[in-house]
């Protein structure tokens, strides 16, 4: 049987059926001027509840499916694909093709209305395989985020970037419904609207770039640490997509970022230091000038008991003494070299660093004296902690520095602090005795 002959078929069953309904109602007794319109009413209350019907019927079977082949299978991708309602959108075939047929049955007495009844339902169909497709890749995109490979990838961003690509031949394929031109008709009308739509669509554009060159050169993924304080950001990245960066920050707010601010605007990625598994910290203290002095034989040997002064002590003791051989006078001492207590206590605090159990000493290790200042003579203490955890970082830089603070007088040395103004001071008057 040729398509001719199906179609010659169909159209005898139609009138059929359409004779059938116009004797029932004349024989319950509607006027002959209401029969055609009664007839339409009724045939579109049925034929709702026969989609509806279907719909439901055909999804429910399809849903006990797909949980019936994931709890055999395991297959991870049943659990996404009913997650993102792909039953559902596979359920509205049947009702789709049983309307697309019914439809010249129902305006079978309203012949005008008939085509464009199918168009619009063709518009439909066009919306359906697109709701197919995509729920069929964010399923797919679902179990590639349980790789490790895909777990930080902006996946979302892609997800978009294809809705569009979809919707743009979706848009082609409507205007050849509607119209009945082909997709070039349609294509050399766009032209002429291209720049319109470019200015519309200009941050969906901006941030597709934005998002390629991102993920290419990996510079931000999902759970990255930045900051960027243009924006007051200073969180973790929770989302990228076609348009926008959300970045949970650390007081729970969220900062929403334009995704081609990433390109266009500098910011801190602290990936690197989460990476390496030590955070850096650097503090200095300000000692006064003038508590800086040389040491005594005496005193030296008091600071040679002291851990991790010994062996410096006594290599500087020999080498000072090579040093201090051409000496004419060495009651001046001015003309000879000798250690400081700022020396000890530079070479006591690399030693306390090295030694504590929450410094890494694989990375950078330093005590290290900087340019003198108006404030003093800044030490600094530039190491990394063992750990990123932040309450954990705060916790040990804090016992540190407390550290440092504490054992500056034991050198005899004193940290420069500005008076506040009331502050008190012992002052001794000395009498003259005649």
């Amino acid at each position: 049987m040729d398509t001719q002959e199906v179609q010659m078929e169909a159209n005898s069953i139609t009138i059929a059926i359409a004779k059938w309904m116009q004797e029932f109602l004349t024989g319950l007794g509607v006027p002959e001027q209401w029969v055609e319109y009664t007839k339409l009413i009724v045939l579109l209350v049925l034929v709702t509840l026969i989609v509806y019907g279907l719909q439901f019927l055909v999804r429910k079977i399809l849903i006990f499916v797909f949980k019936r082949v994931g709890n055999i299978s395991k297959l991870s991708f049943m659990k996404y694909a009913l997650e993102n309602r792909l039953p559902h959108y596979l359920a509205l075939i049947v009702p789709y093709s049983f309307i697309r047929g019914i439809i010249p049955i129902v305006f079978y007495d309203f012949p005008s209305f008939i085509k464009p009844m199918i168009k619009l339902t063709d518009i439909y169909m066009v919306f359906m395989v697109i709701w197919i497709i995509m729920a069929v890749i964010r399923s797919f995109g679902g179990v590639l985020q349980e790789k490790p490979a895909f777990q930080n990838k902006p996946m979302k961003s892609y997800f978009q970037v294809i809705s569009i690509i979809l919707f743009i031949f979706g848009a082609v394929v409507i205007y050849s419904i509607i119209t009945g031109k082909s997709a070039t008709a349609f294509f050399a009308a766009m032209g002429a609207a291209s720049a319109i739509l470019m200015l519309l669509f200009q941050d969906s554009i901006k941030g597709f770039a934005g998002s390629i060159q991102v993920t290419t050169n990996n510079m931000v993924q999902i759970g990255d640490w930045i900051t960027m304080n243009k924006y007051g950001a200073d969180g973790n990245v929770e989302e990228i997509n076609l348009t926008t960066v959300k970045i949970r920050n650390f007081d729970k707010t969220i900062t929403t970022v334009p995704t081609y601010a990433l390109i266009s605007d500098s910011f801190q990625n602290w990936r690197g230091m989460q990476d390496t598994g030590g955070r850096r910290f650097k503090r200095a203290l300000y000692l006064k000038h003038d508590k800086i002095r040389f040491l005594t034989d005496e005193e030296l040997e008091k600071y040679k008991e002291v851990d991790g002064l010994r062996e410096y002590i006594l290599a500087k003791q020999k080498e000072y003494a090579e040093l201090n051989k051409g000496t004419k006078s060495t009651s001046i001492p001015l003309n000879q070299h000798r250690i400081t207590n700022n020396d000890l206590f530079l070479q006591y605090g690399t030693h306390y660093l090295r030694m504590h159990p929450k410094i890494d000493n694989n990375l950078t290790l330093l005590v290290r004296q900087l340019a003198p200042t108006p404030q003093g003579l800044p030490i600094e203490l530039y190491t990394f902690t063992n750990t990123t955890v932040w309450a954990e970082y705060e916790v040990i830089l804090s016992e540190i520095v407390n550290h440092f603070v504490s054992v500056v007088k034991y050198f005899d040395l004193m940290i420069y602090e500005e008076s506040s103004g009331s502050d008190t001071y012992d002052i001794y008057i000395k009498e003259n005795v005649k």
